[in-house]
Parts: structure tokens; sequence; C-alpha cells
């Protein structure tokens, strides 16, 4: 074991010793961003969930960022085989996992190699000096033990700790063979880290109770892993002291910890039960996408139903069908998924069907980066269907606004009458903050009415309109309401084909003028800051939280700056066009070459400034806070946020 000299962590706000525990100091700290690297194989996944939740259960505010790897089972010891999870948990309120690292626990070189340059100087590593062998160093591409390096011994702390040897003199009385001893490393890395930063061991004692209930030596046995790497912190020399973390002071409420596909699947079904109508999921696998069937195949006691297709232009016909049928219809998929589906969606903007299309993008073109997100769809959702096609594009901010923004897709599509795309994110979708858990009576109801069984001595009209220009959606076997429908032009109110070049041009302009007047129905844009003035950031989807506290530090050291996310893409709140000529500058930070830059400067003739970055990671505040400050004014008397 070596360990340099300690020092601060970057969050540091006390600098003192508040307690005392086994002869080492306890520091109390304001929040830490702490990184598990290690093979996919590993457990770090695991590791960096029951940190997280065990965090929030203390009353911290959290984010984090899950990293896997591109292949599904990428050769072992690889640099392209590391798994990653990403957290940082505060004693305030926080909007990203953190920039640079307080902390890093890596389990063999490769994870080292791949994830030391996100650890600040004087930050604490921890190596899992088993791990790190002649083979795993063919393995990782490195020509020797990266650990005998000076540069590592000089910039960080480094704490080698032979944790496989360890875990199983830990585990040995319980008969494990040594390779499922040797997948118990894991919690011994978990309690060694609960100690460092002074998490409770009762959360995941009770998880690997109810996890392994039905194997009671790998219960024994992970417990006993655990119990030992936080004694092993305690009775180590390697480490001068450990860290505490306050809990955040937020809203009054009852929270949970969760995840953005996790929040989609909870939104969908609130959706159904607040509108009176069945869920119908059809879908087919596609990462990281595929997270909300299984969650919303968990909940078929609340009426869903899941259908796993056999392609991609099944699941979204299949789910054309249910809507036509009276029922809430979804679909997702990723990128690649979305193009399959993109004549279907174009049957379903003609029909003028209610439905939604979930696109939780990830890293393109064709499969791309599968497990690394981006913001490149923005264009394919706008315009990616043949003809004039426009449906309503929504995106959430972050993982728990994934539940309100599913609700407000539902909405719209069903006031609408018309398919609704909801744009996630890979950084969303896997990330996860707290929830704070809604009463269901707080929540508005989703009126739907379907026109009633008639004589049929009267024509039906099924393309009659009312004041949103949304035709009646009849349900199929309803006495006198017999229509024509399909993918051919209607005529105007009867629904008959059509071939007039008038009525074409007429029923064109009646969808899309249908989907534009939703910017009456939506809130206009809201504003961090003034409304007018030097420099307005305008972001979309994942980007929320960085740009969010970009803009903040930007104001705080006193430069005139305004951030504006958006919700609603298409159609954009009515007062966005105001908002952008209001401003000196606009800046358009996104995951993507400019997609959104480009749509601001066709639709309001404004010259915005692009940040663009495509290499499947999320911004840092500290890349924006540069950039911004690169094209502010000279900072003024600094204010609050």
């Amino acid at each position: 074991m070596t360990a340099s000299q300690p020092g601060p962590l970057a969050n540091d706000v006390s600098g003192t010793e508040v307690s005392d525990n086994a002869g080492k100091s306890v520091r109390s700290v304001t929040g830490i961003t702490v990184r598990l690297a290690g093979d996919s194989g590993d457990g770090m996944q695991l590791l960096g969930t029951q940190l997280t939740n065990t965090s929030a259960l203390a009353g911290n505010d959290v984010a984090t960022f899950p990293d896997f790897p591109a292949e599904i089972r990428a050769p072992r010891g690889t640099r392209a085989g590391v798994s990653g999870f990403q957290l940082q948990f505060a004693s305030e309120e926080i909007f990203t996992p953190g920039d640079t690292l307080d902390a890093l626990v890596v389990m063999n070189p490769a994870a080292l190699v791949t994830n030391l340059g996100d650890l600040r100087k004087g930050g604490i590593l921890i190596a899992n000096e088993d791990g790190f062998n002649a083979k795993e160093f063919k393995l990782a591409k490195v020509e020797a033990d990266p650990l005998e390096s000076d540069i590592i011994n000089q910039s960080y702390r480094l704490v080698k700790v032979p944790m496989t040897k360890l875990t199983r003199a830990a585990v040995e009385e319980h008969g494990l063979s040594a390779k499922n001893a040797d997948r118990c490393k894991n919690f011994f890395a978990m309690g060694l880290v609960y100690w460092l930063f002074g998490r409770s061991l009762e959360p995941t004692l009770r998880f690997i109770q109810e996890k392994f209930y039905k194997k009671p030596d790998v219960v024994a046995a992970n417990e006993a892993a655990l119990r030992a790497g936080w004694a092993y912190g305690e009775t180590t020399e390697a480490f001068g002291e450990s860290y505490s973390v306050e809990a955040a002071e937020l809203q009054p409420g009852t929270y949970r910890n969760i995840m953005g596909n996790q929040a989609l699947a909870w939104g969908l079904i609130t959706a159904s039960k607040i509108s009176g109508k069945e869920l119908f999921y059809g879908t087919y696998p596609i990462t990281p996408a595929s997270d909300i069937l299984h969650e919303l195949t968990k909940h078929k006691n609340f009426g869903v139903r899941t259908f796993q297709a056999e392609d991609e232009i099944a699941a979204i016909c299949a789910t054309i069908g249910a809507a036509f049928g009276g029922e809430m219809a979804v679909t997702a998929s990723s990128g690649p998924g979305i193009a399959l589906k993109g004549e279907a969606m174009g049957l379903g903007v003609m029909m003028e069907m209610p439905m939604i299309v979930i696109n939780v993008q990830r890293g393109g073109p064709s499969t791309g980066l599968p497990t690394k997100t981006e913001q490149s769809d923005l264009l394919q959702a706008m315009f990616g269907r043949n003809g004039e096609a426009p449906m309503p594009v929504l995106a959430p901010r972050s993982p728990a606004d994934c539940f309100d923004m599913a609700i407000e897709a539902w909405r719209i599509a069903a006031e609408t009458m018309t398919p609704v795309m909801l744009l996630s994110d890979g950084y969303i979708a896997n990330g996860s903050e707290p929830w704070k858990i809604p009463e269901m009576n707080s929540l508005p109801k989703i009126t739907i009415q379907h026109p009633p069984a008639t004589s049929g001595e009267e024509p039906f009209l099924p393309y009659e309109r009312d004041e949103n220009l949304s035709r009646p959606w009849a349900v199929p076997g309803t006495d006198g309401l017999m229509h024509r429908i399909g993918g051919l032009e209607k005529e105007d109110r009867t629904g008959n084909v059509s071939y007039d070049p008038d009525n074409h041009q007429h029923m064109v302009q009646t969808r899309a003028e249908k989907v534009a007047r939703i910017a009456d129905r939506i809130p206009e844009q809201d504003v961090l800051g003034e409304t007018s003035g030097d420099v307005l950031v305008v972001s979309w989807g994942g980007t929320y939280g960085a740009c969010h506290t970009a803009v903040s530090r930007a104001r705080m050291d006193g430069h005139d700056v305004s951030h504006a996310h958006l919700r609603y893409l298409n159609p954009m709140p009515r007062n966005i066009g105001t908002l952008l000529k209001s401003f000196r500058k606009v800046i358009v930070p996104e995951l993507n070459a400019g997609q959104l830059r480009m749509l601001l400067r066709s639709e309001f003739l404004v010259d915005c400034i692009g940040i663009n970055k495509i290499k499947g990671k999320p911004f840092t505040v500290n890349e924006l806070v540069d950039a911004i400050q690169s094209h502010a004014a000279p900072a003024r008397k600094s204010k609050a946020g």
C-alpha cells in the first residue's frame, strides 16, 4: 500500500476536522464526485447504483452518469470493455454528475488509463493492485505498471488495495469457488467507498438480503465482503481522513431516486390512468431505449399491455392499430429504429391518430455509438418523414422531467389527434436524480371523449374539426360511425379518398396549422436571469444541467447572461422569437453539429453561435463556462444566479 500526501477535496468548505472516527479525522464537504470503473463484469454499475441509493437515502442531492461498453461483451481487460459509473452527491442542489473527479476507483489497468484524465490533481485514486499484472497490462496495451509511474504518485493520492486477495480471505469460510469469491470484490470496494464517504451499510445489506435470498451462502459472502471493505478503510493507514456530506435542503415531500427510462415508463402509466385509457406499448429492443419496455412489463396490474414485435416496423404498425382501437398507444426506439418507423409515422400523421413515438437518442449514424449520448436526431424528428408531415416534438430536460413530459406528450397527442415525438437521450435515460413523488389528485386530468353511437341517418364526418383543428376519435364498432381510414389523402370532412389538388393543399396546411396552434396551449418560455441583455444561452434535452450550472456560475462572476431551456421544440413557445432578439448574442450548446441552431436561424433570422460536441460524452460545466465567457461582455459587479 502507498499513499501520497493527503489534501482536501475540491468541494471542501470547512477544511477542518468535524469529528473523530477510529483516530482519523472526518472532513465536512459540500459535495463529492466519484467514478467507479472496471471491466464490464466487475459489477461497477451495481456498485454505483447502491452508492446512489444510499446517498439519496442520506438526504443528499444526487446526479449520476453510467457509462457502458458499446459491445455486448467486449474482450475482458481491454479498454473497449471498461464499464464506468460516475456520481455526484451533495448537500446543495446540483444539476450534473460533476466535471472533474474527486475520487476514482479502478479495478484494472484499462479502467485506469481510460479514466485517469478526469481525476483532478490531488484527487484520490484507489486501485485494486491485484488487477495490475503482466496479462492485464498486455490487454490494456500499456508497457509497464502505470501505478509505479512518477506522474501518478506525484499528482494523485494513490491508495493501492489488494482487493481480490482481501475479498477471498473475507469470504473463505462461506465455501465459494475462487470464481464466485472474486465476484464479491465489488462489494469489498463498496464497503471501502462507503467508509471513505460516510455512507451507511444498512441499505446495501437489505439489498443483498432481498437480491440473493434464495442463496444463503452468496448472501453471507457478499455481506462479509462489504463489511471487510469498511473495516479495511477504518483500520488501514493509507487514508488519513474520511469525508461527510450533510443532507441537502430539498423541497418538502417524499422523494425517491429515479432513472430517465424508468420515469418515462411511470409517466406513461400515469397518463393512461388520468385519461382513462389502457396503455399499449409496441416496441423492438434497442439500446438505450429497451429499459422502458423492461419497466413497463412489471406493471401489468395497471392495465399495461406490452408487445415486443419482430421488428421496428411491426412495432409501430401495431401501435397505430392500438390508437385506431381507441387506447393510449406508445412506441419507442433509438435513431436507427426511428428511421425504420418513418413511413408508419407518416401514416399516423395522415390518419391523424393520437400516439407517442419516443426516441432515446444515441451516437450515430447507423449503429454508431449505441451506449453513448448524442442529440443528433432533432432534424430527423422534425423532418424525417416523406411529404409534409409535421409532428409535435417535446424533449425532457432531466431524468425526473421524463415523468412530466411523458404526461404532456399524451395530453398534446389526445387533444390534437396527432402522433407526438418525445426526444430523450442516453444521458437522461441512464442517469438518475431525486424525484419528488406527486400526489395523483394534483395531476390535471386528460379528458378524452369519443363520439357516441348514432342511428346512422346522418353521415359521420371523420374529418370534421373542433377549435384545435382536431378530428373526432371514433372507436371502431360504434354504431353509425363507420368511415374510411388509411394512407391516401382524405377529402376534407368526409374522409373519402381524394386526388383533388386544392383539397390536398388544404389538408396539408390544416395538419400543419393544427400543430402550430399547440403553441397557444403550452407555457411561454421561462428564463434563468433577465429577459433581455448581453448573452442568452439556449439549450434543449440533456444539456440542461450543464448549461444551467454554467450560466449560474457566469452570473455569479458578474456576466450579463441568461438561460432559456427548450422543452417544446415543435412548435416552440410563442415568445421565443422575442427572447432571441432581445439579446446581443445567442449561444446554442448542442451535442450535434448545430441542428437547433439551424432551426432558430431559419425561423427567427437570428445569427446564433453554436457550441458543438460530438464525442459521445455530455458537456462539462467548465467547457460551457469558458465558452460563455469568451462571448460575453466583460464582467460587471457579481450578482445572484
